[in-house]
C-alpha cells in the first residue's frame, strides 16, 4: 500500500486515482496525522501531495520530520517536494513561477526514477515558490529551462521530488515516473476496473424502497447517474429537468431521449422568467452559483410536495463528480476554487438527502461507466455545459438581452467546429460575453460594442487543461460570423490560457 499525505493540492485525489489505475491499494491522510499511521501500519511508499500553500507562511501544513529516518521510499511533489526540501536543510524561497506546461530534460539517466523516460518531454507545472538549494544527498534528475531542481533524488535514502505534477494528463510522461516509484517500493498490482455493477446495488441499498428524484441537466454527468439510478430502482426513480433559461438550445428534447428507453417521462418545470428576476442585477460569480444552486434545491422541494401523496421522496440524486468536489474545496487543506452550484452553491437546511453515486470518479471515468451501460456514443462524449448554465458564461449581469446573444454565439461556434470535423477532438467550447468594450467600424461608422472571448479546451478529466490549437481559418470563419451575426458585438478573441492558471470557466 501507497499512503497519500494530503497538503490540500487540487490534484491529489488524481495521484490516488493514478496508483489506484497500476493497481496499488492506497490511503489518504492529512499531514498532521502522517506519522502516527504510518509508524501504525508501515506502507511500501508515501507521496506528500501539492497544496495551495508556501513552506515559509506561518500557518503552511508540514509534517514530522521523522518520517524521513524510517527508511519508507517517498516521492514529494510540488508543495510536498518543497516541504521536503526546506525539512531536510534546503532552501525555499517565492522565486521563479511556472504555470502550465513546461519542457524537462532528464540529465541523470541511470536514477531509478528516470527508467523508460524520454531525455525531453512535457510536464504541467503549477508552483509559485523555488527551491535555490538541495539538501545535503540529493542529486538532479532533470530539470527545465526555469528550475535546475526541477526533479531530484536522495537515491541512497530513496527520497525524491518532482517539482511538477506527473498525476495529470498533461504530463506526457506521468504515469511512468508514478511507475517507477511504485516498482522503487517494490509493488506489483493489477489494473482496477469499475465494477459498474456494484455502483448499481450500492445506489439500490442506499435508496432502499424510497423514492428518489433526480435533477437531469442533460449533461454527461446526469445522464451517467440517472441511468444508474433508472437501472437500480425503475420507476421509483423520477427525473426533472429545470428549463431555467440558461441552457444551451435543444437540451429538453436531449433529456427526453435519454429516458425514453427506461420508459420514464421526466418532469420538465419551466421558471425562465424566475431565474432571471433572481439573478437580476447579481454579477458576483459566488453569488451567482448559490442563487442558482438554492433555488434547485427550492423546486425540487416543490415537486416533492406535490408528489408526496402516493410517494415517498427521501433523496435528490445528482451527478456531482469528484472534480466539482476538489475546486468547492473538497479537502482540510485544499483552496477553493468556486463554489459548484451542487457543492459549495446548496443551502445547509435541505429536507432531502443527497444521492452522489459518481461523487468519486472522474470525467473520463463517468464517461466510461456511460459506455459500460450501453448509452449511444452521442450521449456518452455529449460536450460538457456547467450546470449554472449561460449564468457563468456571462460577465456581469444577466440580462435577457445579453443571454439571446450568447446562445447565438454558442450556436455559431458549435456549427462551425462541426462544420470542421473538429468537435469530437474538443472537450468544452464556448463563447464569453466579456462585459469589456471595443471600438469597431460598422458601416463606415463608429461602433462602441461588447468583446467575446472564445475559450475551446481540449481535457480528460478536468483537472488540466490546454487550449485548443484551431486552425486559423476556423477561427475567422467564427470570429466574422459572431461578429456580424450576434447584435452589439465589436470584436472576438481567443482565450489560450491553460489550465493550470486559468480555471475552464471564467467564472
Amino acid at each position: 500500500m501507497i499512503y497519500i499525505i494530503d497538503f490540500g493540492g487540487q490534484t491529489a485525489q488524481l495521484i490516488e486515482r493514478r496508483i489506484k489505475d497500476a493497481g496499488i491499494p492506497t490511503k489518504f491522510f492529512p499531514p498532521e496525522d502522517a506519522l502516527a499511521e504510518i509508524e501504525k501500519q508501515k506502507p511500501a511508499g508515501i507521496i506528500l501531495s501539492g497544496g495551495p500553500s508556501s513552506v515559509y507562511d506561518k500557518s503552511a501544513p508540514t509534517i514530522d520530520p521523522k518520517i524521513f529516518d524510517l527508511n519508507i521510499p517517498i516521492l514529494g511533489i510540488c508543495y510536498g517536494f518543497q516541504i521536503t526540501a526546506k525539512l531536510l536543510g534546503g532552501s525555499v524561497v517565492s522565486g521563479k513561477k511556472e504555470y502550465g506546461p513546461a519542457k524537462i530534460s532528464i540529465t541523470n539517466k541511470e536514477s531509478l526514477m528516470a527508467e523508460n523516460l524520454l531525455d525531453k518531454s512535457t510536464v504541467w507545472m503549477s508552483h509559485g515558490d523555488e527551491i535555490i538549494k538541495l539538501p545535503k544527498g540529493f542529486e538532479i534528475i532533470g530539470n527545465t529551462e526555469n528550475v535546475p531542481f526541477a526533479y531530484v533524488e536522495n537515491s541512497k535514502q530513496k527520497i525524491y521530488g518532482a517539482l511538477f505534477h506527473p498525476e495529470v494528463e498533461h504530463t506526457e510522461e506521468g504515469q511512468k515516473v508514478l511507475e517507477n516509484f511504485i516498482r522503487i517500493c517494490e509493488l506489483e498490482g493489477e489494473k482496477n476496473e469499475i465494477n459498474t455493477d456494484q455502483i448499481i446495488e450500492d445506489i439500490k441499498t442506499i435508496a432502499g424502497g424510497d423514492y428518489v428524484i433526480g435533477a437531469i441537466s442533460g449533461g454527461v454527468d446526469s445522464t451517467v447517474a440517472g441511468t444508474l439510478t433508472a437501472r437500480a430502482i425503475g420507476d421509483h426513480f423520477i427525473p426533472v429537468y429545470v428549463e431555467n433559461g440558461l441552457m444551451r438550445d435543444g437540451t429538453e428534447n436531449h433529456v427526453l431521449q435519454i429516458f425514453k428507453k427506461f420508459k420514464i417521462k421526466p418532469i420538465i418545470v419551466h421558471c425562465e422568467e424566475e431565474m432571471l428576476t433572481r439573478l437580476r442585477k447579481i454579477e458576483d460569480p459566488e453569488k451567482k452559483r448559490k442563487i442558482i444552486g438554492n433555488f434547485y434545491i427550492e423546486i425540487f422541494d416543490r415537486e416533492v410536495e406535490k408528489l408526496k401523496e402516493n410517494k415517498n421522496i427521501k433523496f435528490l440524486l445528482q451527478g456531482t463528480i469528484y472534480s466539482d468536489v476538489i475546486e468547492s474545496k473538497g479537502t482540510k487543506h485544499a483552496a477553493k476554487i468556486k463554489s459548484h452550484h451542487n457543492v459549495g452553491g446548496l443551502p445547509k437546511d435541505m429536507k432531502l438527502k443527497l444521492l452522489e453515486p459518481l461523487r468519486h470518479f472522474y470525467k473520463d471515468e463517468v464517461r466510461t461507466i456511460g459506455r459500460s451501460l450501453g448509452l449511444p456514443e452521442e450521449f456518452v462524449e455529449k460536450q460538457v455545459f456547467p450546470g449554472p448554465g449561460y449564468a457563468v458564461r456571462l460577465r456581469g449581469e444577466i440580462t435577457r438581452d445579453r443571454l439571446s446573444k450568447i446562445k447565438i454565439a454558442d450556436n455559431i461556434v458549435l456549427e462551425e467546429l462541426q462544420k470542421a470535423g473538429l468537435l469530437k477532438n474538443i472537450y468544452m467550447s464556448f463563447p464569453i460575453m466579456t462585459g469589456a468594450s471595443s471600438v469597431a467600424v460598422k458601416g463606415d461608422g463608429r461602433f462602441f460594442g461588447e468583446v467575446i472571448a472564445l475559450r475551446i479546451v481540449e481535457s480528460k478529466d478536468v483537472m488540466t487543461a490546454t487550449w485548443s490549437r484551431l486552425p486559423y481559418d476556423v477561427l475567422q470563419r467564427i470570429s466574422s460570423r459572431i461578429v456580424n451575426e450576434v447584435p452589439e458585438i465589436s470584436r472576438v478573441v481567443y482565450d489560450i490560457s491553460t489550465k493550470p492558471p486559468a480555471t475552464m470557466e471564467w467564472e
